[in-house]
């Protein structure tokens, strides 16, 4: 029974102290005694949490604030520098490695092609990249923990990667690897869950109900229903380019027939310019990548749009249609306040969002769609190192989403 008491007293500790960081975080510069109003603590349980986290370095103390008469109290605020984190980022094409902040501002990166590598090698690769990093970091004592997002099916609990078609990844314990290796405490998740966090966290969309999509090398979804992520038994929830848009459609890695990845993501669209380009079908496209089909990326497509090209705008028009069609679904299933679009195909494409936002109006049911905010993501190209570095703050400070 003792043991138990002991165990719940260390739990609400945690949380009080958790409780008090946030609001430092959120509201401060902030006295003692507002932090002890404002979370409905006693005074005394604030003055142990706010010691404990001066000493730790997380706050630090200001000048003074106004007063009504008597001692001014003094202010507290939050410290993003005095510890940071390392984040890892891996695509289907990249590893990223970086130092952040605690407030997920990047201070130091590095980008590696991860050509054409897979299975144990990625890991291999990734390992040695890891080591190099870490030998260039100065005051390791001060980093609170790794955190790293990774495509396809990941049990975020266990840290292990189950499943990525691309880079045939199977059951690899990230995690164990990691804390085995560095002695440093790891977090694994999935690279969207960890974007819809931080773009609920420190992107422009601060609802508890979000659905975020990425349309570029594959497909992907983030959702976050009442401020918790959506993660299914294995953490597959959100496996959105593996919805079926076309029974009889084309044969899919993954087992099923016409899966909406097949159709829309970048690889499917780069495949349908090859066939008309070989077929004679006249298209800027050829002209912007000198004819060499490997400079045909999303941004040469993207600019072939600019300039009205007719195929370009053809293949948008396709990709807005599929798109369009399997978004109504996740609107009439999940009923977000918002839903977020991203990726290489999605950003500088305006014409795009138009064209799904017109389809979610006429498609979708009214009452779910009327006040529902649609939008391009807003966090820019760090987006998947800040979602690592969202993981690894929610969990470590607490961030709680609901504040």
């Amino acid at each position: 029974m003792n043991n138990m008491k002991k165990g719940n007293h260390k739990l609400i500790q945690a949380l009080n102290r958790s409780k008090v960081l946030n609001k430092i975080r959120t509201e401060g510069p902030i006295s003692r005694i507002e932090l002890a109003k404002k979370n409905k603590l006693s005074p005394s349980t604030v003055a142990s949490a706010v010691q404990e986290l001066i000493r730790e370095g997380y706050v630090s103390e200001i000048g003074t604030g106004s007063s009504s008469g008597g001692r001014k109290p003094i202010l507290l605020k939050f410290n993003p520098d005095n510890h940071f984190l390392l984040a890892v980022s891996i695509t289907n094409s990249v590893m990223i490695l970086a130092r952040m902040n605690l407030e997920a501002k990047v201070l130091a990166k590095e980008t590696h092609p991860i050509a054409g590598l897979q299975g144990e090698a990625v890991i291999e690769r990734l390992l040695h990249l890891m080591d190099d990093f870490m030998a260039g970091q100065k005051d390791l004592e001060r980093c609170v923990g790794i955190s790293i997002n990774v495509p396809g099916i990941v049990s975020d609990s266990q840290g292990v990667v189950h499943y990525n078609t691309k880079l045939r990844m199977t059951n690899i314990p990230l995690k164990r690897i990691f804390e085995d290796r560095y002695g440093m405490r790891t977090w694994v998740e999935n690279d969207m869950n960890s974007v819809v966090l931080a773009e609920r966290r420190f992107g422009d969309y601060a609802f508890a109900n979000l659905i975020y999509i990425s349309i570029g090398d594959g497909l992907g979804s983030g959702i976050l229903i009442n401020d918790h992520l959506l993660r299914g038994k294995h953490g597959g929830a959100g496996e959105f380019g593996h919805t079926s848009v076309n029974r009889s459609g084309i044969r899919c890695e993954c087992g099923n027939a016409g899966c909406l990845d097949s159709y829309i993501s970048w690889i499917a669209v780069y495949s349908r310019i090859i066939t008309a380009i070989a077929t004679g079908r006249p298209t800027l496209i050829q002209e912007l990548s000198r004819g060499d089909y490997s400079k045909i990326v999303p941004s040469v497509f993207k600019e072939a749009l600019r300039k009205g090209d007719k195929l370009a705008r053809d293949l948008n028009e396709e990709v807005a249609e599929h798109l369009g069609a399997a978004i109504v679904n996740l609107v009439n299933m999940f009923n977000p306040e918002a839903l977020i679009l991203g990726g290489d195909l999605a950003h500088g494409n305006p014409e795009l969002l138009d064209m799904v936002s017109a389809y979610i109006d006429r498609h979708a049911m009214p009452i779910l769609k009327d006040d529902m905010v649609f939008g391009l993501a807003s966090l820019g190209e760090e987006d998947k190192l800040m979602g690592a570095a969202s993981v690894l703050l929610q969990d470590l400070l607490g961030f709680s989403l609901m504040e």
